[in-house]
């Protein structure tokens, strides 16, 4: 990944920005989550270029998060074909027969990243974004009615349907926001406060890119 960004580059950064790595309660991350106002003025989701094959292996980034979330391993044929298999995709409780069914979520939808900072990022910076495979918490295979009802909403807007997804759910957005140095504006924050009341219990690891 090509560290290209400064919190210079960012909107006008309101909090402090959150610590390197480690581990956070969902409440302290979402305090950690730097504050400035979102735009969406010039975004293209060909800004981000995806599903690509980073390490030359055949199998592209979506194919990767298949296989690695595969509940029961499917077959990969010639050029990465996945056929067979089964994928529980927790943000609807759903268990999944084949890959057909299945989309590759971002957590921070690449609308919501352009919002909050992507739209300063180089164009390598926002191919690493659109391919993070770099941790669990980034992607995550869902079944495809799940990711197109949430499209590019925020919680506010839109939360999964599985009452226990929920509180993973925040918890992986946090973790991806302060694995990017994404922002959240003033309503956001007061909103995933809000969301997050029923999540004592809720860890999350991250590591800043």
């Amino acid at each position: 990944m090509i560290k290209t960004i400064a919190l210079a580059l960012l909107p006008l950064v309101t909090t402090s920005p959150a610590q390197a790595a480690g581990t956070l309660s969902l409440h302290d991350g979402i305090e950690a989550l730097p504050q400035a106002a979102e735009s969406r003025d010039g975004y293209a989701r060909t800004k981000f270029k995806h599903w690509i094959d980073e390490d030359k292996d055949g199998c592209n980034t979506r194919a990767e998060v298949l296989l690695a979330e595969a509940v029961t391993q499917p077959t990969v044929g010639p050029g990465c074909k996945i056929t067979g298999g089964t994928w529980r995709s927790y943000y609807d409780d759903t268990t999944v027969d084949g890959p057909s069914g299945l989309d590759i979520d971002h957590l921070v939808p690449l609308a919501g990243a352009w919002d909050s900072g992507a739209s300063q990022w180089t164009t390598a910076r926002r191919q690493a974004y659109a391919n993070d495979l770099g941790t669990e918490r980034s992607l995550v295979a869902v079944t495809a009615k799940s990711n197109r009802s949430k499209a590019d909403q925020d919680p506010a807007q839109r939360m999964p349907p599985a009452i226990d997804a929920q509180c993973t759910y925040l918890a992986d957005r946090m973790s991806t926001k302060l694995r990017w140095s994404l922002t959240v504006d003033r309503a956001q924050r007061d909103t995933l406060r809000q969301l997050a009341v029923s999540c004592e219990s809720t860890d999350a690891e991250f590591e800043r890119m």
